[in-house]
């Protein structure tokens, strides 16, 4: 098992993070494409607004994913950033969505359902909380935080990425095998941090 894993993190040390970025934006390349073709069924916003959601939270959930495997012998923590921030990006444009085609920029009418929709309110607390990590996700920001701070600042991912995964399962009329088992994927990742040892380690998760 130890020689094929060396032989796999020697393959990963070489590759560079340019693929990710590339694989990341293939779902919003075929997404673009069903909606120019009328693909998306009878409610095309609302089928866009869930899949950019969805493609979010599974790419959030994968940059969550890179520390346990490190711990494992996987060496994937030069792919995370790309996974964090190809995560936000369809985040972004999954509010974007909701905003500007769902709700027409009806300000009000937004501001009401924040209040009165708790789903609506948990996905937008998650969305903000990881704007702060898009926004430092550069060498520039972690050299201008100092490696203890930045490392601090990200550990905003972790309830980020709960939050989101609380707004996929709340976001239907009723549960669903599929949006619990990506909460109950968050939720093992997360609790993963918290077993004896791995309090040193996790310090940069």
């Amino acid at each position: 098992m130890r020689p094929t894993l060396d032989r796999l993190n020697g393959l990963l040390r070489r590759l560079p993070t340019w693929p990710v970025w590339l694989l990341g934006a293939v779902p919003l390349a075929i997404l673009v494409a069903r909606t120019l073709a009328g693909d998306l069924g009878p409610d095309p916003v609302k089928a866009l607004e869930h899949e950019l959601g969805l493609w979010g939270l599974r790419f959030l959930i994968a940059s969550l994913a890179v520390t346990p495997l490190v711990w494992a012998g996987l060496r994937l923590l030069k792919f995370r950033r790309a996974l964090g921030v190809t995560g936000f990006a369809y985040v972004a444009l999954h509010f974007l969505v909701w905003l500007a085609l769902d709700m027409g920029l009806r300000w009000p009418q937004i501001a009401g359902d924040l209040v009165k929709r708790p789903y609506i309110l948990v996905g937008f607390t998650a969305f903000v909380l990881l704007i702060p990590l898009a926004l430092t996700s550069t060498n520039a920001a972690i050299r201008r935080l100092g490696p203890l701070r930045w490392r601090r600042l990200h550990r905003l991912a972790w309830p980020a990425i709960l939050l989101g995964a609380l707004h996929f399962v709340m976001i239907g009329k009723v549960w669903t095998w599929d949006s619990l088992a990506y909460l109950a994927l968050t939720l093992g990742l997360l609790a993963l941090r918290l077993l004896p040892g791995r309090g040193a380690q996790g310090k940069s998760a």
